[in-house]
């Protein structure tokens, strides 16, 4: 099962020409090419690998809400996932605007732009101030 979600990251990470490759994932696509990469018998993976923000303190904010007592494993692995995705989607996003400005760094004011400009991101109109 880690063979296949390693195997897949990789390709996705081939087609995707605006990501950038962690060194693990290099690591893995060179020892798969090599092949000497040889897997014999089950697999665990653990969440904490496929993602990049700490999952216990992606935990203790769940559980500052007073409606959360409980939260699986599984339910903090996705909304830390949830947020790498929408971190990367509004990063994204403000870069077109620090690029229209002849930018490599993003500023406030790029945030601000793609916060007006995009529909998706309307609930946080005003948060920055």
């Amino acid at each position: 099962m880690a063979a296949t979600v390693t195997t897949s990251l990789v390709t996705a990470t081939e087609h995707d020409p605006d990501r950038c490759e962690s060194e693990e994932e290099t690591r893995g696509a060179e020892a798969e090419d090599s092949g000497q990469q040889q897997q014999t018998g089950p697999v665990t993976v653990s969440h904490s690998r496929l993602s990049k923000l700490p999952l216990s303190r992606i935990k203790a904010l769940m559980k500052t809400d007073p409606d959360v007592a409980l939260a699986s494993q599984e339910s903090v692995f996705i909304i830390a996932k949830a947020t790498e995705l929408f971190v990367e989607m509004i990063a994204k996003d403000a870069l077109v605007y620090a690029q229209q400005g002849k930018r490599k760094t993003l500023q406030r004011k790029d945030l601000d732009n793609a916060i007006e400009a995009i529909d998706e991101f309307a609930f946080l109109e005003g948060t920055l101030d």
